[in-house]
């Protein structure tokens, strides 16, 4: 009986070179100790925030140019007492969430169709590569004239500056799923059905959690663009105001909830990953 082994696991560790100096931040492709990067993750945000205060205390710069942190918490703190900072967050966070949503509905189909056959591939990707170069805000005349300036424009934005790079970005997934494993279910005695729904759709999830952390940082850019033009409330709206009356602590206290924000929502995905695609989680 003939045992077939299976094919050992290299790591540089193991077949480093007499010349090649054992490391540990500078592995390539592998893990390295919980305490370092853990370290590395608090140096990233602190050693920027001591930059900062470091830079505004001197008096190199004027603080109405750039406040120091504590000017800028103590410009959160009265934001939220005067009621703005949750109703400013709280609309912004709904725009992007209708227009990305919906963006995600269409794009998930539409790419894994787009992906897994070149018959539609053919037909939508010339359009989808067209449209894709049209930037986002050059839209927002054309929505206001045919939507008004109600919440409806707000999220056709974002709808359309996030669908189209979703939707690429999951058929360029979709794209390569081994065909073995689409041979194999044919084999098996599989349909196109279930190639689509039990193969590949399973099989790009990981990237498709991927796609979606990408773009939703585009669509808070864009919310923040169509606030600037046209809004009653949001954080861009705030940021308007606030430029108009030349407080830049402000600014920074508005810019700080939206990188707090998007932080906790990458958070959220690389968690909902986690628990959906375990065998895909390093």
């Amino acid at each position: 009986m003939t045992v077939v082994s299976s094919p050992p696991t290299y790591t540089e560790s193991s077949t480093a070179a007499p010349s090649l100096k054992p490391t540990v931040f500078w592995r390539i492709a592998e893990d390295i100790p919980i305490r370092l990067k853990w370290v590395l993750m608090v140096m990233s945000v602190l050693v920027p925030l001591l930059l900062w205060w470091a830079i505004a205390s001197t008096g190199w710069i004027d603080n109405k140019f750039l406040p120091t942190p504590g000017m800028v918490i103590a410009s959160l703190v009265t934001l939220w007492q005067e009621g703005y900072l949750l109703t400013d967050t709280l609309a912004s966070f709904l725009r992007v969430s209708a227009g990305f949503l919906l963006a995600a509905l269409v794009a998930i189909p539409l790419g894994i169709g787009m992906g897994a056959f070149r018959s539609v591939r053919s037909l939508l990707e010339p359009l989808v590569g067209i449209v894709r170069y049209m930037p986002a805000p050059a839209f927002i005349p054309l929505l206001i004239i045919y939507l008004g300036l109600g919440e409806e424009p707000k999220i056709a934005l974002i709808f359309i500056g996030t669908v189209f790079f979703n939707t690429l970005m999951i058929m360029d997934a979709v794209k390569f799923v081994p065909k073995e494993l689409i041979e194999t279910t044919y084999t098996l005695g599989g349909d196109r059905r279930q190639v689509l729904m039990q193969v590949i759709t399973p099989y790009v999830i990981p990237s498709l959690f991927d796609t979606l952390r990408v773009n939703m940082a585009a669509s808070w850019n864009l919310v923040i663009v169509a606030e600037l033009v046209a809004a009653d409330s949001g954080l861009g709206k705030r940021i308007a105001i606030s430029q108009k009356f030349f407080q830049t602590d402000d600014i920074f206290a508005c810019l700080l909830v939206l990188g707090l924000i998007g932080f906790i929502l990458d958070l959220s995905l690389q968690a909902a990953m986690r628990m959906t695609c375990q065998w895909a989680v390093k």
